[in-house]
């Protein structure tokens, strides 16, 4: 094993203002006590997220733009290196044309800064990708976790019937890069019902490649 190196006085020295403890409580529900911030995400905000176009705009005319789809509660206590966001996230469950309700999906505009994402509630799918074509579709029950690895694309996926809520942490300057996504033509997998109850992950016709796009 190799040793690591002891710490230097420097290395300890206290910022001149100390970020203060922060203290939340978090419920199966999502809902953050002590939050410091939260959004909203309605359907009319999704335009081109869904493959199916027809489909979207049926579901607009028959719902609402303003019909919620998800909501994230979050505690950031600081911005930039050191300091961490938590926060949950609240997936409504629904379904456009065959494919499962998703958030946007994001990468990290500092694209090496992983993010945790544990699984209170509800049944959802992980979908991961990576710019070089790598794709992955982790399912999640209450009390699993998954550890997003940086240069990892990702988006969340209800697949159930309850909503789907998340607690997620990552690094507070770690940023979001959402448009990588949408120059793709969307993401490389769509996690759809299989007809049958189920779920099962199928290409997007759409996609062009993370790297043809940028």
């Amino acid at each position: 094993m190799l040793a690591m190196p002891e710490p230097k006085f420097a290395d300890l020295d206290a910022p001149d203002v100390l970020m203060q403890p922060g203290v939340v409580t978090i419920g199966a529900d999502g809902v953050m006590a002590g939050r410091t911030g939260a959004y909203d995400k309605f359907l009319g905000d999704l335009v081109g997220v869904y493959v199916d176009g027809d489909a979207f705009e049926a579901a607009v005319r028959a719902q609402g733009a303003d019909r919620l789809v998800y909501h994230v509660d979050e505690h950031r206590g600081a911005d930039g290196a050191g300091a961490l966001i938590i926060g949950t996230s609240t997936l409504l469950p629904g379904r456009i044309g065959d494919e499962f309700a998703v958030t946007r999906g994001h990468l990290h505009a500092k694209a090496d800064r992983a993010e945790l994402y544990h699984c209170l509630s509800g049944r959802g799918v992980m979908l991961l990708e990576t710019l070089s074509g790598e794709s992955r579709a982790i399912p999640l029950s209450p009390g699993e976790a998954v550890h997003v690895p940086g240069h990892w694309i990702h988006r969340s996926v209800n697949v159930g019937s309850e909503p789907f809520v998340t607690l997620f942490c990552y690094a507070a300057d770690s940023g979001q890069d959402y448009g990588l996504i949408a120059d793709a033509g969307g993401m490389a997998q769509l996690v759809v019902t299989d007809g049958a109850g189920g779920w099962t992950a199928r290409p997007n016709p759409r996609h062009v490649g993370y790297r043809a796009a940028r």
